[in-house]
């Protein structure tokens, strides 16, 4: 199989980059392996796990992915859904960006150290303990993604969807959707339901910013026994081409906290039977599984359970699509510490 993407036509595209990995472990004070020191991985990878008897062991995490390029004509972007921890990426041996944090998403532009051909993409994790108060793993435990687009795109997290109820159940969706544009672009949103037919549309032409309102009348709620949800697919065209497309999932419910009569979900009293939730899984260590989180949460499902409380860090994206599927309330959890470390390296 090639190791190589050879991109794409006008259409902007998103690319599974999880294959064709190579892999190698130093202690800390080491340099960069020689090449015939690396292993073939796959992603995610987590290479604490490997070892069972040393799973908080002080060590360095080198990837390495060859990427065959065609169009310089195009943009760019390596993605990352998490890496545990202390990541500096390099392509063609230029730093291209760090990122300390390991439980969120991050993204870099690598547009400039590109080459037509042959490029080298390498990746640097440090793990030194203690840092987490529970098993963390180590590597690139998510997803990555190459996200390849031309020179007018939706960038990454660029549609914001806000809904709220106007009364006899009538709903409002204002969707503001940010755009990178070299020129004049239309904006097409459409929300689509189970049968896929269009529920309501709208069309607006703007430049760098659109904002956008949806009504919806009398939509299928969302619920934790009937968790409904629709597509709502933003659409950027170009003088009538589609060259970028961005779909959210969302759902219809309201929620009402009161101190006397407890939580109301559409108006209905329900008692939150819930779970605290790490990233981890178990045997399995950090590497996300789809396959592994979606038997997790329905044997919870199965117990009675129908809230997650994700702690303590920002959980896989996955995880709240799942929740939003299988009928989950859920507390997303920011950070286990804001103004002070609990240990050395938190």
């Amino acid at each position: 199989g090639s190791e190589g993407f050879r991109g794409g036509e006008s259409m902007n595209e998103t690319i599974l980059l999880n294959d064709y990995w190579k892999f190698a472990k130093t202690e800390l004070d080491s340099e960069r392996p020689e090449h015939d020191e690396f292993i073939p991985v796959d992603l995610p990878h987590d290479w604490l796990i490997e070892d069972s008897q040393n799973l908080y062991e002080n060590s360095i995490g080198w990837y390495q992915r060859r990427l065959h390029i065609k169009d310089m004509d195009k943009l760019y972007f390596l993605y990352f859904d998490g890496v545990y921890m202390d990541v500096s990426v390099f392509v063609n041996g230029n730093n291209v960006g760090e990122w300390k944090y390991g439980y969120s998403a991050f993204e870099f532009d690598i547009t400039r150290a590109l080459q037509v051909g042959d490029n080298l993409i390498e990746v640097k994790v440090v793990h030194q303990a203690p840092n987490s108060r529970w098993y963390s793993g180590a590597g690139i435990y998510r997803n990555v993604w190459l996200k390849v687009r031309n020179q007018s795109y939706i960038p990454t997290d660029g549609v914001y969807v806000a809904i709220s109820e106007n009364g006899n159940d009538e709903w409002h969706i204002k969707i503001e959707t940010e755009a990178v544009v070299q020129e004049d672009v239309q904006i097409k949103q459409q929300l689509f339901d189970h049968n896929e037919e269009i529920i309501s549309s709208t069309n607006s032409t703007r430049e760098f910013l659109s904002k956008q309102k949806l009504i919806m009348r009398h939509p299928n709620r969302w619920s934790i026994e009937q968790p409904y949800l629709y597509r709502l697919v933003t659409t950027l065209l170009i003088r009538g081409k589609v060259i970028d497309v961005v779909e959210n999932r969302i759902g219809f419910r309201s929620i009402k906290l009161d101190p006397n009569y407890g939580f109301s979900l559409n108006g209905k009293r329900i008692k939150l039977n819930g779970v605290c939730e790490h990233h981890d899984l178990g045997a399995l260590g950090a590497a996300f599984n789809p396959v592994a989180l979606r038997r997790r949460l329905q044997i919870l499902k199965d117990m009675g359970v129908n809230g997650i409380r994700t702690a303590h860090n920002m959980p896989a994206k996955e995880l709240m699509h799942l929740a939003d599927e299988m009928g989950f309330i859920v507390i997303s959890e920011a950070f286990d510490m804001w103004e002070r470390p609990k240990t050395t390296y938190d």
